[in-house]
């Protein structure tokens, strides 16, 4: 049996708050062990249970701010007054090794890093609806009625951008929403561009 060994994907999803994109990543993962999540650099303290280069890679201040200038992060930003950033070095030592990279990720960042990798899989998720959405966002009583407003307009701008994904999941129910992600993944993989050329020349030979 011949063996493909295959590029790594760079797989970007992004979704308004609410519409069920971390619980679709968290069970990707799971169930797909050739995935793994990136892991971004930043500059906040480690926690208790941390693990450098599992969790996070946790660099000062300064070197991160050197890492900027040099050029050497995909995307990063100011999050609570810490610096959060994706090295491109770790994803395109994934990309070498056909190991499938995950970004859990805002449209913002999805696309800077699209800009970068222009074959990145851009998967967008969404809810049934904006009513669903706000249904959602309210049910899990986390927010106050100004918060799930500015949500819910974040949302609207999002949505905007669509067209510069590839593809649109409806999440209406979660094991639906899981076989349509792993149909992409699965197309992604026997797509052309992913495979070796050697491959390609074995199966003509």
């Amino acid at each position: 049996m011949m063996r493909m060994n295959r590029r790594g994907l760079v797989i970007v999803i992004s979704a308004p708050s609410g519409a069920g994109k971390s619980t679709l990543c968290g069970r990707l993962v799971r169930k797909l062990p050739h995935i793994v999540n990136s892991i971004s650099c930043t500059t906040r303290p480690m926690r208790p249970g941390e693990i450098e280069g599992r969790h996070y890679f946790f660099v000062s201040e300064e070197k991160f701010k050197a890492m900027i200038k040099k050029g050497e992060f995909v995307e990063w930003a100011n999050v609570h007054g810490h610096l959060y950033g994706t090295p491109r070095k770790y994803l395109e030592k994934n990309i070498r090794s056909g190991i499938d990279t995950l970004l859990n990720i805002d449209v913002q960042g999805g696309l800077s890093i699209r800009a970068m990798f222009p074959d990145a899989v851009m998967i967008f998720v969404m809810a049934p609806s904006m009513k669903e959405l706000e249904r959602r966002l309210r049910g899990r009583k986390q927010d106050t009625d100004r918060e799930i407003r500015k949500r819910l307009a974040n949302a609207r701008t999002e949505i905007r951008s669509l067209k510069r994904y590839e593809y649109l999941i409806i999440n209406d129910r979660i094991p639906a929403a899981m076989r349509e992600l792993e149909a992409i993944l699965t197309a992604e993989h026997r797509k052309l561009a992913h495979l070796p050329n050697r491959y390609v020349q074995q199966i003509m030979t």
